[in-house]
């Protein structure tokens, strides 16, 4: 991905979001549909996707099945791999506030923690507080 300029723009975290799957097995539709929007608002609100942030841009994407079959939408951030479950537009709010934008995850609505494999991935600027939280079981 580049800028205008032809420069690389930095990207900051990829939220994937499955709230409208195909198969309504992890939530309900319409609840999902919200959650949805509500991210679609937040980001563009926030300006998220402005290539001239210091902290890289935030991406977002619908997908239709993350293979967490129950407690959705379920929301995965990268580069961290966090996995939150229940995510309601109220609780969307408080995760792209407190963890994309403050660098604190919200562990009590974590699934699980999925690190990328490779030693030199990028790191979010409160990996400190990462490594310090409790590990949350598979």
């Amino acid at each position: 991905m580049s800028d205008a300029t032809g420069g690389q723009t930095l990207i900051q975290h990829h939220l994937l979001l499955c709230a409208t799957p195909a198969k309504a097995k992890c939530c309900d539709p319409q609840e999902g549909a919200q959650t949805w929007e509500a991210l679609k608002r937040l980001v563009r609100e926030l300006d998220l996707e402005n290539p001239s942030r210091p902290e890289g841009i935030v991406l977002r994407s619908k997908v239709d099945c993350l293979r967490v079959c129950d407690q959705g939408p379920v929301l995965l951030i990268w580069p961290e791999g966090i996995w939150y479950v229940g995510v309601t537009p109220e609780r969307l709010e408080q995760i792209v506030h407190e963890h994309v934008l403050g660098g604190q995850p919200r562990w009590d609505w974590v699934l699980k923690h999925t690190p990328l494999a490779r030693s030199n991935a990028p790191s979010m600027h409160a990996n400190a507080a990462l490594a310090a939280a409790p590990q949350v079981p598979d």
